[in-house]
């Protein structure tokens, strides 16, 4: 018998990664998602990574990957999770999804021997207002302990007119192909910029949810974002603070739209900085 506790010891303590786990199968569509636990007995701290791609593409194995090995070297878990898109799905669909995300994690915390008191949300560009919104719009089921967003819409209504009124300062070309798909104004279930549409727009934002109380965020965002507007951070953090709620900003000068192009040695300063952050919200490593 000992043996066998021995064995089953041993198998615990060492790293994990898998691949096509299911976490959700809403009307028979199975959700997927890939996960990394460290070696070792833990509880880990955790996070959920949530993808971007404008709402109709993307996946969990591809635009937040270079977050994959920042996170594992840090000593957390990570869960990359897929949702459901455009042009099938909208925005509750996908909200959905990633409010039972973090449920499912907390439910298998001791089987991946993670810390359901020290999960954190990070996402980026559409996936970024997912989390945005989830920790605005928190539950006792569905709050983490932090929100990581990387240049993720939080007023989608003030962003959709600054696009129509000032295009000249944003990649239309991307935005428009998305919008083709379903993605942009259309995933919330508005289909012109007129006032009913705009008023939806600002209704459903992440902003409009601020609240004291609610999780600590860290938006990190680059100044020359022609996707999002960089404002678009600094309006939250404004707004959170505002509150009497937590909201740091990292700026990555000079940076685009997603994290894969700051490739320049002055701009991977986020990988750090961002690993200091959880572990001092989350109270990791005696921080």
């Amino acid at each position: 018998m000992w043996k066998i506790a021995l064995l089953w010891a041993m198998l615990g303590a060492v790293a994990l990664d898998q691949k096509d786990v299911e976490y959700r199968r809403p009307g028979g569509h199975a959700l997927l998602l890939d996960l990394h636990v460290p070696a070792g007995e833990g509880p880990f701290p955790a996070a959920i990574l949530v993808h971007g791609g404008g709402f109709d593409e993307g996946s969990k194995s591809t635009n937040v990957r270079p977050l994959f090995d920042v996170l594992a070297n840090a000593g957390f878990a990570w869960f990359s999770i897929d949702y459901r898109l455009a042009p099938h799905f909208h925005f509750t669909e996908a909200n959905e999804d990633v409010e039972s995300a973090i449920g499912w994690l907390k439910a298998n915390a001791r089987k991946y021997r993670v810390d359901p008191e020290k999960i954190a949300l990070i996402g980026e560009s559409a996936g970024g207002l997912l989390v945005n919104y989830a920790g605005t719009h928190e539950t006792k089921v569905t709050r983490v302990a932090a929100v990581v967003d990387f240049y993720g819409p939080v007023d989608y209504g003030e962003l959709a007119e600054q696009r129509r009124d000032h295009p000249e300062l944003f990649n239309m070309k991307t935005i428009n192909r998305h919008a083709a798909n379903g993605g942009g104004i259309h995933f919330f279930g508005v289909e012109q910029l007129d006032e009913a549409g705009i008023k939806r727009l600002h209704a459903i934002s992440p902003i409009a949810g601020v609240h004291k109380g609610m999780p600590p965020f860290l938006c990190i965002h680059g100044d020359k974002d022609d996707q999002v507007s960089y404002e678009q951070s600094t309006e939250m953090c404004a707004a959170m603070k505002k509150a009497g709620a937590s909201c740091e900003l990292l700026t990555i000068e000079g940076g685009g739209h997603g994290m894969s192009g700051w490739k320049e040695a002055g701009m991977e300063h986020w990988k750090g900085e961002m690993v200091d952050w959880l572990k001092q919200v989350l109270k990791v490593g005696g921080k």
